[in-house]
């Protein structure tokens, strides 16, 4: 086996677009090492380059140049025993609407020669693993969003692979049928499962070993959630105000003042003057602003993300963090 279960280098795939045939660059010289065991989160808003690094790394998709290996096999030439090997779950419901849970299930087994005994076992286990046994004779249009992802899963898991790439399972689903899908996640990752999952959500992004933050097909970014927000400069004050519409234009006239994001009724000043509170409360003041409250308070995975993606929508890519960007474990 391996001893990294992901590895690329230079990772870079093209499409061509439009009439005139317009060559887009999707995702561009990306390197990345995913270790055994590890459950990674690949975030990044639409358009990043999220799917398409994962239909390369399942080897559904040929990169234009760069390599690749997963569990040591070629992403081009071991594509084939890549799939024996991976559990692959599309964004949209990729099995039959028409074929019950069990047709469904009895369809993937077959494909991957999961026979007799095995077969009735596993398929048990992997039902009442993801709370679908007591509607297995249900066909799948009739599935809500979240058991469509359930039973995907249920399908990616059967022939037990070694590495789950999912791409973003729980996008489209209610918020308990969510928390339940990612409580599978953390127990197949509990039990020594390597998962990458690609998710638009930063509640989820917390719950990773490590993220890769993603832009323009480009990787910002790569660290654990706390070493990401760690590289945000300065700090982070909330502030509470009668007028946050005029909070929010003065402060981005302050220079100290890096960014400001709303959030319902308050603002989130980063900032890279720690001890400025006294100093931007008295900008605000001065500008007609009536300031309830500006305390510090502690950075999250949305503030370093939308921060980030910022500086380099900016093209401020140098600055973008204050450490350089760590793509190993």
């Amino acid at each position: 086996m391996s001893e990294t279960m992901i590895e690329a280098q230079d990772l870079t795939r093209t499409f061509r677009s439009g009439f005139r045939r317009k060559r887009i660059t999707a995702v561009e010289n990306l390197n990345l090492a995913i270790q055994p065991g590890e459950l990674f989160g690949l975030v990044g808003p639409d358009g990043a380059g999220k799917t398409t690094t994962l239909r390369m790394l399942a080897g559904i998709l040929k990169p234009s140049s760069g390599q690749a290996t997963v569990n040591g096999h070629d992403i081009v030439k071991g594509a084939e025993d890549i799939k024996q090997e991976l559990g692959y779950m599309p964004q949209q419901f990729g099995l039959y609407p028409d074929l019950t849970v069990d047709e469904n299930m009895n369809f993937v087994c077959d494909v991957f020669d999961v026979m007799g005994e095995e077969r009735q076992t596993r398929m048990e286990e992997l039902l009442d693993f993801t709370g679908l046994h007591d509607i297995r004779t249900r066909r799948g249009r009739n599935l809500s969003g979240g058991m469509q992802k359930k039973l995907g899963l249920a399908a990616a898991l059967v022939h037990k692979p070694k590495l789950l790439l999912l791409d973003e399972p729980s996008t489209g689903v209610d918020p308990v049928a969510r928390r339940e899908f990612w409580d599978i996640l953390t127990t197949l990752h509990a039990a020594g499962s390597t998962v990458v999952v690609s998710t638009p959500y930063m509640d989820e992004a917390e719950r990773c070993n490590r993220v890769g933050l993603m832009y323009g097909g480009q990787m910002m970014i790569c660290d654990s959630p706390s070493g990401i927000k760690r590289m945000l400069p300065g700090s982070v004050l909330a502030l509470r105000a009668d007028n946050l519409t005029l909070a929010e234009d003065v402060l981005k006239q302050v220079p100290d003042v890096l960014d400001v994001q709303p959030y319902g009724d308050v603002l989130n000043i980063i900032s890279n003057d720690e001890a400025g509170a006294s100093a931007i409360e008295s900008r605000l003041t001065a500008a007609g602003v009536t300031v309830d409250s500006l305390r510090p308070t502690p950075p999250r995975m949305e503030e370093a993300f939308i921060y980030f993606v910022r500086q380099y929508a900016s093209g401020d890519a140098a600055q973008a963090a204050a450490s350089p960007t760590e793509v190993t474990a």
